[in-house]
C-alpha cells in the first residue's frame, strides 16, 4: 500500500514541478481524484477494522480480569501485539491522504487559467 501511495505521489509531485503548459491539469485532477477516492476507503476500511480489534481486546480484558485463564491471557496478549501494527498502519494511511489533500489543493490550484 505504501508503495502504491509512494508512486502516485511522485508522479504527482513531478507533474507539479513540470513546465505548466506540459501538464494536461484536467486530468492530473481527475486521475489524483480518483486515487484519492481508494485512498479514502482503504483509510475508512482500516479505521474499522482497527476499531473492531480495539474493541475486541478490551472485551477481552474485561473476560479475562473477571476469568482470569491462561487461554484469555494469552488472546489478551496476542489481540494486544495485532492492534499495534494496525495503529502504524492506520497511522501511515492517514498521513499520506493529509499530504495528498495538499497536493489536490496544489493541482487545483494550478489548474486554474492563468
Amino acid at each position: 500500500m505504501y508503495d502504491y501511495m509512494k508512486r502516485h505521489e511522485t508522479l504527482v509531485r513531478a507533474a507539479l514541478s513540470a513546465d505548466r503548459a506540459g501538464v494536461d491539469w484536467a486530468e492530473l485532477t481527475r486521475v489524483h481524484a480518483v486515487q484519492l477516492g481508494y485512498m479514502q476507503h482503504e483509510r475508512l476500511i482500516h479505521l474499522l477494522v482497527t476499531l473492531s480489534v480495539a474493541l475486541f481486546a478490551l472485551l477481552t480484558l474485561l473476560f479475562f480480569i473477571v476469568h482470569p485463564t491462561v487461554a484469555v491471557g494469552v488472546l489478551v496478549l496476542l489481540l494486544l501485539v495485532l492492534f499495534v501494527p494496525y495503529v502504524v498502519h492506520y497511522f501511515r494511511l492517514e498521513n499520506g491522504v493529509q499530504r495528498w489533500y495538499d497536493l489536490a489543493n496544489e493541482i487545483e490550484r494550478r489548474a486554474r487559467p492563468a
